[in-house]
Order: C-alpha cells, then structure tokens, then sequence
C-alpha cells in the first residue's frame, strides 16, 4: 500500500519516530537493560537481555515492516531532553477491515508520568484519524493492572476477558487476556 503514514508524530511532551536511524539498536537495548525486571514479566522479547545487535536487527526489520505498510513501531524520546522512554506500535493490521492493534513498553524510570498514556493517544489518533481504521484493539494480560490502565484512560471500552487465551510471557503458564477496543464511529 502507497498510503500515506507520516515517519513522526509529535505530542505536548514526546516526539515519536520510526526506527530508522544508526544507533537507535543501542539505546532501545540500554532501555531493555535498564527496565529488564519489569519488561520480563509481560513481554516475550524481555525474556533475556538481548545481544545490541539483535536489537538494531530487531529494530532494522521493524523499519521495513514500516515502509511496507504492515506494522508501525514508534521509538517514543522526550522532547525537552531527547531521551528515548520507551515504544508505541501499531501492529496486526488488517487493511481490509481497516484495523490493527497498539502495543506499547517504557523503560522503567520514565513510568508514572503519563507518558505511554501520551503516546497510545497518538499512535490511536494515527489509526483512527489518519488511516481511517474501523477498530483499534489493545490486548493486555489480565493480571498487568498498569497496562491495563492505559486503554482505560483513553476510553477504549472492555470488549471482554478471554480464559486461558495466551500464555505467559516465559511460555510457562496459561493467562487470560483483556481485549479493549476503540471503534471509529
């Protein structure tokens, strides 16, 4: 798809951009190692401190996904200072619905501040707004009471809780997952 998705989306306080310049694998990697205790919990990818090359692999391949039109990573920086905090993604697209799904982390030191709630609000006008979306879904593991605020904040509704729909984030156990949704009216 030629659609138009623009590269940078800019907040009050956050400047979003895709992943698309040398050295960006090192500060998402120190952002990984910085918030490594809390990320392991909740993300498959936080399961082992990766190597920064895999990261810069990682991110590298998250560009092309953008250029292709099939996901949308956002490395989120702070706009006064320039520090990266975290990412915002729009992923799971469907474009004959249209839809997608945000998905989202920040690194440790910088949560509590709204943030990330800052960020999903931008990435879900994005979908919304700009690509004309029907339906924007978060998908959050039941037990994740943080993450679980962010769609609840920014008036997704609780579409429902599926049982034993994933697995945990070390593969471990079964887990139920809170399905909010946002619907272009």
């Amino acid at each position: 798809m030629l659609i138009d998705v623009p590269s940078q989306l800019e907040t009050e306080r956050l400047i979003l951009r895709a992943p698309c310049q040398t050295g960006d694998g090192q500060i998402v990697n120190q952002a990984i190692k910085d918030s490594y205790n809390e990320l392991k919990p909740w993300m498959p990818f936080a399961q082992s401190i990766p190597a920064v090359e895999e990261t810069e692999e990682n991110l590298r391949n998250a560009f092309i996904k953008f250029q292709k039109r099939d996901s949308f990573r956002f490395l989120i920086f702070l706009k006064n200072t320039n520090e990266f905090i975290g990412t915002a993604s729009l992923q799971g697209i469907n474009w004959d619905i249209p839809k997608g799904e945000i998905g989202y982390w920040i690194n440790t030191k910088f949560s509590g501040n709204g943030y990330i709630t800052e960020a999903v609000k931008a990435v879900s006008n994005l979908g919304i707004v700009n690509l004309h979306f029907n339906r924007i879904e978060i998908r959050v593991e039941s037990t994740n009471i943080k993450s679980r605020r962010i769609p609840e904040k920014l008036g997704y509704t609780l579409e429902g809780i599926l049982k034993n729909d994933d697995l945990s984030a070390d593969g471990k156990i079964l887990t139920d997952t809170c399905i909010y949704a946002l619907i272009n009216t």
